[in-house]
């Protein structure tokens, strides 16, 4: 007998994008965002809670700590799964936009993205803030909306930085292990290549950095910062090969 009731991709799409946004301890079907999504997509918050363990079994930074999720997986699941792994820019912006049709969630409106003329461009910019909406979600979530140096927990004053930069890597624009959650000052030295991180994620400060640092009269965090290790949160580590490229390309020594 042929199943009935599958999930629909775009059902799969949004519970990838709700799985996401929630921490591993909050995928349970009392939870009012899950609640809120089987609502809108006529799912039953078990079935999306289930739906959000089976993406945690796939999850290999949660098993490499021993955290299970269900073993209940579908192919349809494990292919999802694969596609995000594999292409997450094209994930994210397909997940925004069903977001954006089915749920009637407005178009994020990021301030770093500047409408530009001509429908072609247009479209472009619709793309690339709904994959840096997606990302910066994912982000804070998985850094619990705190610094991974300074501890900063104001998620006005934090950024989704990317490690490898996105004009390098569109497939990566909206991978959480090519991103970091820091500090708007962090993120902006970090993105210029004023620090780096080596192989044990510790803060390599730039030279250039450095000489800069010896005339500011009030202290910030980036007198303090060499030698700190960064916070590794438990979902989605930051990718060494990405830090790798990042100390090799873009810091500036």
């Amino acid at each position: 007998m042929p199943r009935t009731n599958l999930w629909t991709r775009d059902q799969l799409l949004l519970a990838l994008r709700l799985y996401m946004r929630l921490p591993f301890g909050k995928l349970h079907r009392l939870n009012p965002e899950i609640i809120e999504l089987s609502k809108q997509i006529g799912r039953t918050p078990n079935a999306i809670a289930m739906k959000a363990c089976n993406f945690a079994n796939l999850d290999p930074a949660l098993q490499a700590r021993g955290i299970r999720g269900l073993p209940n997986l579908s192919n349809a699941d494990r292919k999802i799964w694969m596609e995000f792994t594999n292409n997450t820019e094209a994930l994210a912006a397909e997940a925004e936009e069903a977001a954006s049709r089915i749920l009637g969630l407005d178009e994020p409106s990021l301030p770093e993205f500047n409408y530009p003329v001509g429908i072609t461009e247009v479209e472009r910019t619709v793309r690339a803030r709904r994959v840096q909406s997606f990302f910066r979600a994912t982000i804070l979530t998985t850094y619990d909306s705190t610094c991974a140096l300074s501890g900063i927990a104001n998620a006005e004053l934090l950024t989704a930085s990317h490690i490898i930069p996105w004009s390098e890597s569109v497939e990566r624009r909206a991978d959480p292990r090519n991103g970091l959650c820091l500090n708007a000052l962090l993120d902006r030295a970090f993105d210029r290549g004023l620090f780096a991180f080596d192989d044990n994620l510790r803060v390599v400060i730039s030279s250039r950095l450095k000489n800069s640092l010896t005339d500011v009269r009030l202290l910030c965090s980036l007198d303090q910062i060499e030698g700190v290790a960064l916070q590794v949160p438990i979902r989605f580590p930051p990718d060494l090969e990405a830090i790798r490229f990042h100390r090799t390309t873009v810091f500036q020594d």
